[in-house]
């Protein structure tokens, strides 16, 4: 059975580059979204969000007529859920529980449109066991329609897990070039999904169950933290021990067998700061490493925040005939990763937000790639600014192009990236 037509449920940093690349094919696409202003946007064939490429193609799908945008979801033959999976609110010290909720109000707005033969894909980074809940929660608002999980591969409606794995700044290039896992709730499950992304994806689409799927993205994502914390715990030891540990990583890695990750001022982002505890929560005394490195990176803005404070205190002890409201402190960037306007879990923006709310003089903010600060930092009275700007203490907290090739600012230096030795 080919599909004509394809739902995506969140047009976001995942959802949007999806419905676009199967619009981009002559595919019709609908794409959902509860935010108007996301909707309205892509109508207009604009993006809301920052992806280099992105623009032409939304522009020329939405003017084709491939692509639109709805707040309330349409029959379909192919369903992707692409919404996030924050967190519940928990106490400090206590270990987060993934909230599923996103997902299933995607699964309430599907579930009256679904009919006999549509697959239905969680895309969104999920505890195992997730797509067998979207399952249960489909099957009980829909008792009419046979699901895998009773039928097997004579299921009425397939579901499967197909996990995201690209990069923020190259997705468009990723989707169709990467690899694919493939995780569905019966072989038949599987079967259609490769047919669906194969209207796209170039790489391979590697079958698997659904839950190994959820697995192996959590996995990816916490070994890549655990690699991090490494990092991030050496800069510590080596600015205790007064070493350049930029330059430690460096000789390291001469090493054949050696290959250290930069540290950085954390760990942020929809993915490695997040997925690491879906396994944490699931199996608490098993997942010790992963577990340590989450807080390890998670203690990291602490410890750039004492740096500034020691930096105030060194700017006075040579200035005694200033205070601290006449400091002025510039924090460059914003964003989780390099060169992109995305600031989900953003150490650099929890960073600045902390300085912010801690020092009675001025605090700048340098970030090129957004036009106007998040409503938590407005505020704080935090001016932005998207170029360098002359300040008493300047915080390098993400290597975006424009601070590399930029001369570094006079004043006190706190380089979390090492790019201003």
């Amino acid at each position: 059975m080919s599909f004509e037509t394809i739902s995506v449920i969140g047009l976001g940093y995942i959802g949007l580059p999806t419905a676009a690349m199967f619009a981009s094919r002559k595919k019709k696409v609908i794409g959902v979204d509860v935010n108007q202003h996301a909707v309205d946007t892509i109508n207009q064939g604009k993006i809301h969000i920052v992806e280099p490429d992105l623009d032409m193609i939304v522009h020329s799908a939405v003017t084709e007529g491939y692509l639109k945008a709805v707040t309330t979801a349409e029959p379909a033959d192919a369903f992707l859920i692409a919404v996030p999976t924050p967190f519940l609110p928990c106490e400090e010290g206590q270990i987060p529980e993934p909230d599923l909720s996103y997902i299933q109000s995607a699964c309430n707005g599907i579930a009256p449109v679904l009919k006999k033969g549509d697959l239905v894909i969680l895309e969104s980074t999920s505890p195992v066991g997730a797509t067998e809940q979207v399952a249960e929660w489909l099957a009980n608002a829909r008792p009419d329609l046979s699901f895998p999980q009773m039928a097997g591969n004579e299921a009425d409606v397939n579901l499967a897990h197909c996990p995201e794995r690209v990069l923020p700044g190259h997705v468009v290039r990723e989707l169709v070039d990467n690899d694919r896992v493939i995780g569905g709730m019966s072989s038949r499950c599987s079967e259609r999904s490769v047919e669906l992304y194969k209207t796209f994806v170039q790489g391979e689409c590697v079958i698997t169950n659904a839950r190994t799927a959820e697995m192996a993205k959590l996995t990816e994502n916490s070994c890549r933290d655990v690699q991090v914390a490494f990092a991030n715990e050496l800069s510590v030891i080596c600015d205790k021990l007064d070493i350049d540990v930029w330059e430690l990583i460096a000789l390291a890695n001469r090493h054949p067998r050696i290959n250290i990750l930069q540290p950085g001022p954390g760990v942020g982002g929809h993915c490695i700061a997040v997925d690491p505890w879906f396994i944490v929560s699931k199996t608490p005394d098993e997942a010790q490493l992963i577990h340590t490195a989450r807080k390890v990176n998670d203690a990291k803005p602490e410890w750039v925040i004492n740096k500034v404070k020691m930096a105030i205190a060194d700017f006075l002890q040579s200035n005694p005939t200033k205070t601290a409201k006449d400091i002025t402190i510039a924090c460059y960037g914003l964003a989780f990763k390099p060169d992109i306007d995305d600031l989900r879990e953003s150490p650099a923006l929890n960073i600045t937000k902390q300085i912010a709310k801690m020092h009675s003089g001025i605090v700048l903010a340098v970030e090129p790639n957004i036009n106007v600060l998040p409503k938590k930092l407005l505020a704080l009275d935090i001016e932005l600014f998207t170029e360098n700007v002359e300040a008493d203490i300047n915080v390098l907290l993400v290597d975006h192009k424009e601070f590399k090739t930029a001369l570094t600012p006079a004043g006190i230096i706190i380089d979390t990236k090492g790019i201003w030795k």
